[in-house]
């Protein structure tokens, strides 16, 4: 099968599995996330049991996101959060937009290879744990999900919608309305009865609640309660809605019907919907009564919005640098709000400078980028200038208000959002729409909410990638610009700065030649990150050299860099490894001071730690001994200096990180040393966000010579 239509079968396929894994599992709510093609991006693809609305926060998540989907996929395991005190603790963003009882769980969907993640969601009455039936049952049926994505891909069929798909559970047919005894029944019981689907629709409404509700049945049907009725149009009682679907448990609230009616509203979820019994109060308010508006008032935004953005504002105090707030705005505001286009501008030198965007061709952003900031010219400038945000509804209303501004994008409709901070503008965030796009008042509020939200993080990412940058600047300085090439050794070496935060770190490493057939290899770590490690990095790289190249053994290399450290007292300790490689004699020497055991790889390919006798760290005692550790080195054996930033994770023990390590490196392929090296790193999982810097250098003694 090739192409889109041949995909069908495959899809209905993998969503009838899909639908029987959730009920197998007696969730009441399930989600499908596949990875998008060479994204880094989980994407919603198949959801049931809630409206498509509800999960407009988390239709795109980011593999790097604090969230249980993501979690899932990343570390290949399931995620089981009993309850919301577990969830706030855990994926406190998640909790943010999720205030309601449930349980959840997360189970990676991978074969061959990683395809997504399923979600689950349980009413919280479920017990709080899961058996291991039940992770068997989840297990089982996320496989089974896999093998039918494996299968649509070897067929060429693209399962993986460009829009999530709501699918049905099939909770058994019923037509209990289609009979008047029925009927009867409901009509005679006091007050009023109606019922809504999941997507909050009224499917009946009885007399009784008809005559509450102050609204024929028939004007009702088909409508929401907060769009057919005025005086429930506010997030408060849509709000009640949804706890009631997510949550699964009845809910009560009390409403009040113009003039002086308080009525007492009382829903019952399930599978299929909300049943609802109203009743009079009478006319005294409930003694915390609910929200009344004004017939004047301004409308309000929807739960839904408000949730979003909320949960986007929460997001937005995770990123980092400048691009990651890029791809937060397009890849969870542009889809919230369907955009198709974005631009992040900074104002540099009277000019817009695009710092970000999606959704253009390079041309296109090459013809847009350093735009004067003319307001007469430009919305983005006048936009900027008088901190008002601006929205256009098609090109006709751009060019009425701005008719020398490019239309080069071919785009319909825009809205312009100033970033401002503390009155001073930062720059200005453009979203695009590919047809024409009305912007409602609540729609307009809610982006001007969210343009002071970006601002904040927009500010604070340019002074992070700014300092960032000149922290790696001076580590770099810090380095050896290149190693030695020398006779009988080949050698590669790699250091990657720590992720988070703007500190500069002081994991160092050098290669000293020491004659024809000999030479001196240095790793080491100073404790902090920050430029005084820095500093002492540097120096304690300069004395190692110093007393290296002339010819002093290791022990006393150490011992008289000590001395240096001790007599300038830093404060800052240092772990440093030191080995003499005596490559005619096939052996080498080493001493530590309190660093992590190289790795040795034998040409027979046994490897282990090298049992080398640490002394203590540098800057603690003068009169410290370093003793010597000597091992044979033969022709084709590979040794490989690191620092902790490598092997320590929090809550794992070294020992065992040590030993894994030992045992990717028996398994790397030693013909192309880089390669072992991004090897290494990627068995240690440092893709993601590293709290600590990493060094690594490795050595392979060879006969002849060979560049590196």
């Amino acid at each position: 099968m090739t192409g889109e239509a041949d995909a069908v079968p495959d899809t209905e396929a993998l969503d009838a599995a899909f639908a029987q894994t959730v009920r197998g599992t007696g969730a009441s709510i399930g989600a499908l996330y596949l990875l998008a093609p060479e994204e880094q991006l989980l994407c919603l693809d198949v959801l049931c049991g809630a409206p498509l609305e509800f999960a407009a926060p988390w239709t795109r998540v980011p593999l790097a996101a604090p969230a249980p989907v993501a979690d899932a996929v990343r570390q290949d395991r399931l995620v089981w959060v009993s309850g919301q005190e577990e969830m706030a603790r855990s994926y406190p963003r998640t909790a943010i937009v999720l205030p309601y009882p449930l349980a959840l769980a997360a189970a990676p969907v991978s074969g061959v290879r990683r395809w997504g993640s399923l979600l689950l969601m349980w009413p919280a009455t479920r017990p709080p744990y899961m058996t291991q039936r039940e992770r068997g049952n989840i297990t089982a049926g996320c496989r089974r999900l896999a093998r039918l994505l494996e299968e649509a891909a070897e067929h060429g069929g693209g399962a993986r919608r460009q829009q999530p798909r709501l699918v049905t559970l099939g909770t058994g047919a019923r037509s209990l309305s289609q009979d008047p005894a029925v009927a009867d029944f409901v009509e005679r019981l006091p007050g009023g009865s109606c019922a809504v689907d999941l997507d909050g629709r009224f499917t009946y409404v009885s007399s009784g609640a008809s005559e509450l509700l102050g609204c024929d049945a028939e004007r009702l049907l088909g409508t929401r309660p907060w769009q057919s009725l005025r005086w429930l149009d506010d997030p408060t009682y849509e709000d009640h809605y949804r706890a009631a679907v997510i949550s699964r448990e009845p809910v009560s609230f009390t409403a009040c019907r113009p003039p002086d009616q308080w009525l007492e509203f009382h829903l019952y979820p399930d599978a299929s919907g909300i049943s609802a019994r109203i009743i009079p109060r009478g006319g005294q308010p409930p003694p915390s009564p609910a929200p009344r508006r004004s017939p004047g008032a301004i409308t309000p935004a929807r739960a839904g919005q408000l949730y979003q953005l909320t949960h986007l504002a929460a997001a937005l105090t995770e990123v980092v640098g400048v691009q990651d707030v890029v791809d937060l705005v397009a890849d969870q505001i542009m889809p919230a709000f369907g955009a198709q286009g974005l631009v992040l501008s900074t104002a540099s030198g009277g000019r817009l400078r695009i710092t970000g965007h999606r959704g253009y061709d390079s041309d296109t952003i090459r013809r847009l980028d350093g735009l004067p900031l003319d307001t007469s010219f430009t919305p983005a400038g006048q936009a900027l200038s008088s901190g008002i945000p601006a929205f256009f509804a098609s090109p006709a209303e751009m060019r009425r208000t701005y008719p020398e501004a490019p239309l080069v994008s071919g785009k319909q409709a825009w809205a312009f959002l100033p970033l401002i901070i503390s009155g001073r503008p930062v720059g200005v965030c453009i979203l695009s729409y590919d047809s024409p796009h009305e912007f409602p008042a609540e729609e307009r509020a809610v982006l001007t909410s969210l343009a002071g939200l970006i601002a904040q993080a927009f500010d604070l990412a340019r002074l992070y990638d700014t300092k960032h940058e000149l922290a790696h600047s001076l580590q770099q300085a810090l380095l050896p610009r290149s190693l030695p090439e020398i006779t009988g050794l080949r050698v590669a070496a790699r250091y990657l700065p720590a992720t988070r935060g703007m500190e500069i770190g002081g994991d160092f490493y050098d290669l000293i030649r020491l004659g024809d057939t000999a030479a001196g290899a240095v790793i080491g770590d100073v404790q902090g990150h920050n430029a005084a490690a820095a500093a002492l990095m540097g120096q304690v790289r300069t004395a190692v050299h110093a007393h290296a190249t002339l010819g002093t053994p290791p022990d006393q290399v150490l011992h008289r860099t000590n001395r240096l450290l001790t007599d300038i007292a830093p404060d800052l300790l240092t772990s440093c490894l030191y080995a003499h490689l005596d490559f005619a004699r096939g052996r080498a020497s080493l001493a530590s001071a309190g660093h992590l055991p190289p790795l040795l790889r034998l040409p027979d390919g046994d490897t282990r730690p090298v049992a080398v006798t640490p002394g203590p760290l540098l800057g603690i005692d003068p009169a410290a001994d370093f003793p010597v550790t000597e091992i044979a080195l033969p022709e084709g054996a590979l040794l490989v200096f690191y620092t902790d930033g490598l092997v320590e994770t929090r809550g794992a023990d070294l020992e065992d990180a040590i030993t894994r390590l030992a045992h990717h490196l028996a398994a790397a392929d030693e013909r192309d040393l880089d390669l072992v090296i991004d090897d290494l790193l990627s068995k240690a999982d440092t893709s993601g966000r590293r709290t600590d810097d990493i060094a690594l250098l490795v050595l392979r003694h060879e006969a002849h010579r060979a560049s590196r």
